[in-house]
């Protein structure tokens, strides 16, 4: 299973967007692979508050608004690569499924809001991609 390396630690810029404030690493895959998705400090996200998620998604949980796996999609949009390779739009969206799935494990309604905000980033994600 794919875990999370280091803890997420931000801070606040404007209400609305966060600064990373120590390296942020993710492993894709499984704990032991060598694709690691590292969000440098100094990287700003705005979590899970894609305009279209206020209109569509205004009903997700806190948990699932600033949570890890925002981060990791951010990054991975900005670079569009891991590990100074290559990545399509569909690889970074899965990637992001397989980080909400790791992070909401426990969470009652975890697997159904991983796949609806997943649905979300497969239809609109392609106007932030460009």
């Amino acid at each position: 299973m794919s875990s999370f390396l280091t803890p997420l630690v931000v801070e606040p810029l404007d209400g609305r967007r966060w600064r990373i404030a120590f390296p942020f690493r993710y492993h894709v895959g499984s704990r032991y692979s060598n694709k690691i998705v590292v969000v440098p400090p100094g990287a700003v996200t705005d979590f899970a508050s894609f305009p279209l998620w206020r209109l569509l998604f205004w009903w997700l949980p806190y948990w699932a608004k600033y949570s890890k796996p925002s981060p990791i999609h951010d990054e991975l949009y900005r670079s569009k690569q891991i590990i100074g390779k290559p990545i399509t739009r569909k690889r970074a969206d899965e990637i992001f499924l397989e980080a909400m799935l790791v992070a909401w494990k426990d969470k009652k309604l975890g697997k159904f809001v991983a796949y609806m905000e997943y649905i979300g980033v497969r239809l609109f994600g392609w106007l932030v991609w460009h």
